[in-house]
């Protein structure tokens, strides 16, 4: 048997040094693979990973060093010094968590079947960063409390641990079905022992993925001496074994020194198909041929590029990053070809399917980077949106597990089928693709019903309602130009008109997108404030994404001179945010900020207005600054690729402003020559002919040898194969990209729409009389309807009026062609006179609720605090007296609250009621405590207060903010919030 194993090590080792000797750089000796660094962006907000995995793989097989915490989100932080376990599956880069399935430990000694991780005893053990390595496809370490070594790789479906324990008779490998790197809920465990060296059974549980399947079938090399299984207080040794809480072990004898080794396959599917994943691709148990195996698999990918740089930090900054490209999304059907589609079904299928879809960030670069360089992999994605949605009806969000998760905003599958159309992939059914995406643009959730009626989301309405009226109308540009390409013009109308909805929130006197809420622009305005009408982001952030229509959005600033300098106000303003902490918003260059991905096209737009330099010096100093070859070396999370793949395409020199469009902006190329092996046999070099550290500014441009004016380049001309050639200079004055003609134009010309007017006033509710103005933009004349009756019809542009009572105000515009913007609406409500409050501590400005009256304004929030309409209060108590006007009889008093603890608001610890007739004297009247437990799930709503007749002219509610977020709490350490609507004195 040895001369077996040593026989096919040797072959091993020899095919290893002919792939080496094949696919080296000539200047290094080195192939591409060796220059990935799995440990870059483990540390700071990464949230990457740095175990085994294939490219694209089911398999993620890594370290989990911690659980339940935002930088735990990969289940592995650079910084941790114990290691719990090592499991199956992990996301790369995400803003949440999920997976960390079927997790195995080895450990020596008593046997221990709990990780310990908040206690001081338990299977977990200490490590040392000098005993930590990785490289693509692999990762080892040693375990201090075992002395044991541990190494990983993985293949497409499966994954295989070797474990060198020490010479024992006493070695134990511990299976933790029950626990991941997040909490979850059980749905179902299931072990069984099909022989001495063979488990399977099955996971399915609920976290962020509300119902994820996962079956198992592992093979050990070496029997096991004995097992057991742990399933509540109870330790099993015939299985099967059912239950919700299962850990088992297996001992082990190995004082011959012999490793153990494991190989897991894994399904969605069923056993049979873990099973056959498993032997089909992993028959043996060589695992350093595995190594070799894997490894070379991520060199055939990673060599689509060859760079030659002198810079080899850079040249492992670049390859990572392709790297972390393909580590996600992640091969979802088995080997057969069956997989679990989004009904929870088994389907089977000839085009492979994918998982783990964060469409929100990826839709940006990392998609348009796939219609690049990885198309065939492109089409099996699309064809796997378009089964989502015959399974699930709509095009996926963010998917995860055969689950819709619905994180995030928009519905951004659309641009990825529409740039890969666009480019010329179109093997794929595009009438169904339509169909699909209409489906996704209809639906009248999250907004999408107010965004038709009103042609943008009232604040009111609908959170983050700026953001998603702006991704709405892009995604609407998308279908739009999709319907023009297959001749559905009946489509295409209606949604480029849905595509100008950004115009309906853009403020000409700010020069800002802007939340509107009934009928007029949310006030007070601060463009540096973090808020419930935002994405992960403050107004500067979104200011500029209107990629499908950028002309207009120049001539709306007032021409590229005033366009020019908004964007260097982004650049080059205080970096100072106001409003909610967002862990997200990092990276910051002025307002810009390249942790988060809704400013990563920015940059570009400067080519936009004939000022290409300016672009170029952002993207140096993006790239010198926040990208590196260190465990922190990115600014923000990975988000499954996207912030790899804007570096991966931005080094190449351009980038896809408006992914669909058919061009890329140029930016600023990083190396000498990067060369892109085409899937269609052609090479495209991209050439920085003197490129230095003071040259990084383009003096001129060549494509296939003739002088290239334009500052944007078609992806057919990548297609085509040839050189795009740069020459770089010192000089910031360089004219080339300057001209008009030179400048990339994105423009609606059809069907233009007409906006909607604004409705201002100082608030919703008023006392005596109120002062209201109805404006219509660009001069179109104004149509305004009160309770019924017509006010004025098209006779001009604004109209001033005072309320004295309730009233209803709709309002519509109408250019000189006839074509009429959509209705408008407002309520003003008149309160009784009589009662006011005064407010001890101050509402946070981002959820006023309208102001010091609206918690007795008689206006009832919902349970979605992101709608404004509740009253915000952070890190301190709520502290309010309500002066009645005179001694009156009152009955009941309370407090209405709402708690979503997953945006660290809680309901308070208890409230106090005080009355006095005089505001001088005081008696306490109640105490209520709350009973809402700090970790209950959703949005809750509760009325906490007292029934008691007494007279009284001055009530106050106190209260109590739990203070700081609990331990257990992503939040933990930081100010809690109370929101309160309303104080009720009946």
């Amino acid at each position: 048997m040895k001369r077996v194993f040593y026989f096919y090590v040797a072959m091993a080792v020899l095919a290893f040094a002919a792939c080496k000797s094949s696919k080296t750089d000539p200047a290094t000796g080195k192939r591409p693979v060796e220059y990935v660094n799995p440990f870059i962006g483990t540390d700071a907000h990464g949230h990457t990973f740095p175990g085994a995995a294939a490219p694209f793989g089911m398999v993620q097989l890594s370290p989990d060093t911690r659980t339940d915490s935002w930088d735990g989100c990969s289940g592995y932080h650079y910084s941790d010094s114990v290691i719990l376990g090592f499991s199956h599956t992990h996301l790369s880069g995400t803003g949440c968590g999920d997976y960390g399935d079927l997790r195995f430990m080895p450990a020596t000694g008593s046997l221990k079947l709990d990780a310990g991780e908040h206690e001081a005893d338990g299977y977990k053990s200490t490590f040392r960063k000098e005993n930590e390595k990785a490289s693509a496809g692999y990762y080892s370490v040693v375990l201090d409390e075992y002395n044991t070594k541990v190494e990983l790789t993985a293949g497409l479906r499966f994954g295989m641990q070797r474990y060198s324990f020490p010479q024992t008779n006493d070695a134990h490998v511990v299976f933790d079905l029950a626990h991941s790197i997040v909490t979850e809920r059980i749905l179902g465990l299931e072990l069984n022992v099909e022989a001495d060296n063979a488990i399977s059974g099955m996971r399915r549980s609920g976290s962020w993925a509300d119902d994820q399947y996962l079956y198992f079938y592992a093979e050990f090399s070496k029997p096991f001496r004995s097992w057991g299984c742990r399933t509540g207080n109870n330790v099993k040794t015939k299985s099967p074994v059912r239950g919700t809480d299962l850990v088992a072990y297996f001992n082990f004898d190995v004082s011959d020194g012999d490793p153990v080794i494991i190989k897991v396959g894994i399904s969605a599917v069923d056993v049979e198909g873990a099973k056959n994943n498993l032997l089909s691709e992993c028959p043996g148990f060589d695992f350093d041929a595995q190594v070799v195996k894997t490894e070379e698999m991520w060199n055939r990918e990673l060599k689509r590029f060859e760079v030659t740089d002198d810079d080899e930090d850079a040249k492992t900054v670049f390859y990572t990053a392709y790297y972390h490209c393909l580590v996600s999304p992640n091969l979802y059907s088995d080997a057969d070809g069956r997989f679990r589609n989004h009904a929870l079904e088994i389907e089977e299928s000839q085009s492979r399917r994918y998982t783990v879809f964060s469409l929100w960030d990826t839709f940006r670069a990392l998609h348009p980077l796939y219609n690049i360089v990885q198309r065939e992999r492109s089409l099996e994605i699309i064809n796997t949106f378009l089964n989502n949605y015959q399974t699930g009806g709509l095009l996926p969000v963010w998917e995860l597990a055969a689950n819709e998760t619905n994180c995030m905003i928009g519905y951004h599958a659309v641009p990825v089928i529409v740039d890969a159309w666009q480019n010329g992939i179109r093997d794929f059914d595009a009438e169904l693709a339509l169909e699909a995406m209409v489906a996704s643009a209809t639906r009248p959730h999250f907004g999408i019903d107010s965004y038709v009626k009103y042609g943008y989301i009232p604040a009111e309405a609908e959170g983050e309602s700026v953001s998603k009226t702006l991704e709405y109308a892009y995604d609407d540009w998308c279908i739009a130009h999709f319907a023009d390409m297959i001749g559905r013009q009946d489509v295409a109308s209606e949604f480029y008109r849905r595509a100008q909805s950004y115009k309906n929130i853009f403020d000409g006197k700010t020069g800002f997108m802007r939340g509107r809420s009934n009928g007029g622009f949310v006030v007070p305005f601060d463009p540096t404030q973090v808020n419930f009408m935002l994405t992960e982001a403050n107004t500067w952030q979104y200011n500029f994404f209107v990629p499908q229509d950028v002309n207009t959005h120049i001539e709306l600033l007032g021409g590229e001179r005033a366009f020019e300098r908004k964007l260097d106000e982004l650049f080059q303003g205080s970096s100072e945010l106001t409003g909610r902490n967002q862990a997200d918003i990092t990276g910051l260059i002025g307002q810009y900020a390249h942790g988060n991905e809704p400013s990563h096209h920015m940059a570009q737009l400067y080519n936009f207005v004939g000022k290409p330099i300016k672009c170029q010096k952002i993207i140096n100093t993006v790239m010198d600054g926040f990208y590196t070859n260190a465990p922190d070396g990115l600014i923000g999370n990975e988000d499954c690729g996207q912030m790899s793949a804007w570096y991966v395409m931005n080094a190449l020199g351009f980038y896809p402003v408006t992914p669909g469009i058919g061009y890329y902006v140029i930016g600023a190329p990083q190396f000498s020559r990067i060369k892109m092996n085409l899937e269609n046999g052609k090479t495209f070099e991209v050439v920085a002919d003197n490129l230095t550290e003071e040259n990084r500014f383009i003096k001129s441009v060549r494509l296939n040898g003739k002088r290239l004016e334009r500052s944007y380049v078609f992806y057919d001309e990548i297609a085509e194969g040839g050189t795009l050639a740069f020459e770089m200079t010192s000089d910031r004055e360089s004219t080339w990209g300057t001209e008009k003609e030179a400048r990339p134009v994105a423009r609606i010309t059809e069907n233009q729409i007409v906006r909607t007017p604004v409705i201002a006033s100082e608030s919703k509710t008023f006392y005596d009389n109120l002062a209201v103005t109805i404006e219509q933009a660009e001069g179109d004349r104004l149509s305004v309807v009160k309770n019924g009756d017509t006010l004025v019809s098209g006779l001009q542009t604004k109209l001033a009026l005072v309320l004295d009572e309730s009233a209803s105000i709709s309002a519509w515009g109408e250019n000189a062609e006839g074509v009429k913007s959509q209705v408008v609406e407002a309520m003003f409500v008149k309160i009784p006179k009589g009662r006011k409050i005064a407010l001890k501590n101050a509402y946070n400005d981002q959820y006023s609720a309208g102001g010091q009256i609206a918690l007795i304004d008689r206006l009832r929030g919902g349970n979605n605090f992101r709608t404004g309409t509740w009253q915000g209060y952070y890190g301190v108590d709520l502290d309010a007296t309500v002066d009645l006007g005179s001694v009156q009889n009152v009955h009941r008093v309370a407090g209405s609250f709402l708690q979503e603890e997953r945006s660290w608001i809680f309901m308070p610890r208890e409230v106090e009621f005080y009355s006095s007739t005089d505001n001088r004297n005081w008696t306490m009247v109640a105490r209520v405590k709350n009973k809402v437990l700090p970790n209950a799930e959703g949005a809750l709503t509760q009325e906490l207060g007292f029934t008691r007749d007494m007279k009284t002219r001055y009530v106050r509610m106190v209260a109590r903010n739990i203070g700081e977020c609990p331990q257990w709490h992503v939040g933990a350490g930081c100010p809690a919030w109370i929101f309160c609507d309303e104080f009720i004195v009946e």
